[in-house]
């Protein structure tokens, strides 16, 4: 016999199997026992949370023979034909592959007829929201005036694209999320009967990445124990099968983005991503993570919302006092745009790594959020014993005596500059444009002069920014993406200031640093 998926053999064919959807239940119950049943429906609500299923066993139940309880018996020949799917009073329809006016057409024809058998003829149209304009129109009149005998139930995921006139002929119940604790005990339920053995925190994990959908929870379920056939399935098992990653990188990331270790971010990405770890779910995860934290920080009694062991609270209660409310904030807005980014990326790990540098480095951006970050990050090290270079004024001296004592350095003359090196300067933007995301982002930290030679130099102040772009093959880059502007060959050389030094005191800055503000998503 072939194998039947999870999601279809545990399949509720009752109102009591079905889960987290007590409010419909109850009222789809009270209907039938009072016999007030309504001639359409419209059920609302994300994948997976029984909307088909309960349409089933609604069908099941106003044809039975011998209801209980205002559900069906599941043992009269009716009932029997329903779930074999060979009832002629049940006709199921994908609006998604059936959604023209003739398909519509023919349903008008059919429900003319009374059943041969059984009080009630059913039409369950899933996808409702795909079907056209014209078949819509074609729906309305059936809807406005159906035989007694005819019931319509709709399901849809996205009810909004329904037109009014066919939603205010329908009573609609909109599916909620199904909790984590209720999917955790529906699948500890079936792995009992299945005599599987499986960690609870390995079921809890599946169930909140299911995101509220049973169906999917059941679907990973299956891909896991698929994997890890005849072994016990661990929390580090299913963690591997759905590539996701452990909350301790999570903590250990939190901590380097604090330190603003840019390369240590890297590196302990360039592990994830050796572990076979998918980066867009290690992305929707961690921004998940950051929100737990910034629940904690803002709420005293959000440790209710948290679903998690009270050793994993503690560590996030202690994690949330090493960070600010606002510099959070803004790290949750760089991983949500980078969500929307890394979706249809092929460079995912780009886009990644420049987000990191973002937020390590809060002085790439310019918003108020970045400012505060830098402004926590100065307290930070004050706080710490950090020695701050103040310029000191002595009592009874003014700041204006003061300054004019002061040993001044040796004024910089002004390079020449030859043309093709001011031509270069003069489309900077424009070559910068033409090179890679992650060394975009970075370039412009560094500052433009001119070196002895009639060579163009790029000085950096960070010793990661200068690491990144002083590499030969991008300094070859850059070079090729000069010629390709101005049509001109220009050697560039890439300079780190020692520690202590400053621009103004050695150079001449011969164009002010570049904001780029016209990158597009398709240039990652």
């Amino acid at each position: 016999m072939s194998y039947t998926a999870l999601y279809r053999k545990f399949r509720p064919d009752e109102f009591g199997e079905v889960k987290g959807q007590d409010h419909i239940v109850t009222t789809l119950k009270n209907q039938l026992k009072a016999e007030r049943i309504g001639h359409a429906y419209l059920f609302c609500g994300t994948r997976g949370t029984g909307k088909t299923t309960i349409a089933k066993i609604f069908a099941k139940a106003v044809n039975c023979e011998h209801p209980v309880d205002g559900g069906p018996c599941n043992e009269c020949a009716t009932c029997k034909a329903i779930a074999a799917g060979n009832s002629m009073n049940v006709v199921e329809i994908d609006a998604a592959s059936n959604n023209g006016v003739d398909n519509i057409r023919e349903i008008r024809d059919e429900v003319q007829y009374s059943p041969a058998e059984g009080k009630y003829r059913v039409y369950i149209i899933d996808e409702v929201h795909m079907l056209s304009i014209g078949a819509f129109n074609a729906l309305l009149k059936t809807l406005e005036e159906p035989p007694s005998y005819v019931i319509f139930i709709l399901a849809t995921t996205e009810a909004h694209k329904i037109p009014v006139t066919i939603l205010s002929r329908c009573q609609r119940y909109d599916f909620k999320r199904i909790t984590v604790d209720t999917i955790t005990d529906r699948l500890k339920d079936l792995t009992n009967r299945e005599n599987i053995e499986v960690e609870e925190k390995a079921l809890k994990y599946i169930a909140k990445t299911a995101d509220g959908a049973m169906r999917d929870a059941l679907s990973l379920l299956d891909q896991c124990i698929s994997f890890y056939l005849g072994q016990k399935l661990t929390y580090e098992n299913v963690l591997e099968v759905l590539g996701a990653v452990d909350t301790e990188v999570f903590s250990d990331m939190l901590r380097l983005i604090i330190a603003g270790d840019t390369m240590g971010c890297i590196n302990k990405l360039d592990d994830i991503i050796i572990m076979g770890r998918d980066l867009t779910q290690f992305i929707t995860d961690f921004t998940w993570y950051l929100r737990n934290l910034m629940l904690v920080k803002s709420a005293s009694d959000a440790t209710d919302m948290l679903d998690m062991s009270a050793e994993r609270l503690e560590a996030i209660k202690q994690e949330a006092e090493m960070i600010e409310l606002e510099t959070l904030m803004r790290y949750i807005r760089v991983m949500s745009e980078l969500a929307n980014q890394i979706r249809y990326a092929t460079g995912k790990r780009v886009l990644v790594e420049v987000a990191f540098i973002k937020l390590t480095k809060p002085a790439m951006e310019k918003d108020l959020d970045s400012l505060i970050n830098r402004l926590s990050d100065l307290e930070r090290k004050v706080e710490e014993g950090v020695v701050v270079q103040t310029v000191q004024t002595p009592a009874g001296v003014s700041p204006q005596a003061n300054a004019a004592s002061a040993q001044r350095p040796k004024k910089v003359l002004a390079p020449a500059v030859t043309e093709e090196v001011q031509q270069a300067v003069n489309n900077w933007d424009k070559v910068i444009n033409r090179l890679s995301p992650l060394v975009r982002h970075v370039i412009i930290d560094g500052r433009l002069t001119v070196a002895g030679d009639d060579r163009l130099l790029i000085v950096f102040t960070d010793p990661v920014n200068h690491g990144t772009v002083a590499r030969p093959d991008t300094v070859a880059d850059i070079e090729n993406a000069i010629s390709e502007v101005i049509g001109k060959s220009v050697k560039v050389d890439v300079k780190l200031l020692e520690q202590g030094q400053n621009f103004e005191d050695h150079f001449v800055e011969v164009k002010k640093r570049i904001v780029i503000d016209n990158i597009e998503e398709e240039d990652f």
